[in-house]
């Protein structure tokens, strides 16, 4: 199996081709950027760029992984509307994968911890995790002050961020973002383990901030 994998539910663009073989998954190319404002621009030009140092062509392909989020709707659905286009193109499987859980893997940690990541208006997306590849729980959105830690260790961005909450070793927590890497070997060994993969649709956890306006207010006029 050969997977073209990437996110961009936060700041990090991220792209990675993944190869699935007996020795298990083998990383073929890699590449990440940080920039939260040109998802759009950076995506298709660095699938290219690790597609040529994998030396594999689209029509290699068997199958593509995404990252879901959550995460702001803007970045979220460069990825997704990307994965769905290149999917349907090529007539291959299109995964899911939650983003926090390519977090998670990426830490390769052995004991139990949370991974949080920025979710905008002070708040965090997280989860906790017995270990790098196993989510014990649903995904929430809080407050940093109302996350139940349980006094475990919290990695990621969020924990980054908000190091004055969650203590001063989430400061050097890594890794801050997803990597494709660590996404694309999540599915391939979820593939290969015959487990369910997730929807390739958005994860949102609460309403976007945009809305549809309402009704125009009526205007009296004014009379003498």
């Amino acid at each position: 199996m050969l997977l073209l994998a990437f996110d961009t539910a936060t700041p990090a663009i991220t792209s990675a081709v993944c190869e699935a073989g007996d020795d298990g998954v083998r990383v073929r190319a890699a590449a990440s950027t940080v920039d939260a404002r040109h998802h759009g621009e950076l995506l298709s030009p660095q699938i290219d760029d690790v597609l040529a140092q994998a030396g594999a062509a689209f029509g290699d392909l068997t199958h593509i992984a995404v990252g879901i989020g959550p995460g702001p709707y803007t970045g979220l659905r460069v990825g997704l509307a990307t994965a769905h286009a290149l999917a349907e193109a090529l007539g291959i499987g299109c995964h899911g994968v939650a983003t926090l859980d390519a977090v998670a893997f990426a830490s390769g940690r052995e004991k139990p911890f949370v991974a949080a990541t920025d979710a905008r208006r002070k708040e965090v997306f997280w989860a906790r995790y017995a270990d790098a590849r196993t989510r014990t729980g649903e995904i929430a959105v809080d407050v940093p002050a109302a996350v139940d830690t349980g006094g475990l260790p919290v990695i990621g961005h969020g924990a980054r961020l908000y190091a004055d909450v969650f203590g001063p070793q989430a400061a050097e927590s890594a890794p801050d973002y997803p990597t494709a890497a660590a996404l694309g070997e999540v599915a391939l060994r979820r593939l290969a383990a015959g487990e369910e993969l997730a929807e390739p649709r958005p994860l949102y956890l609460r309403r976007p901030d945009a809305a549809e306006p309402g009704a125009p207010k009526k205007v009296r006029q004014w009379q003498a």
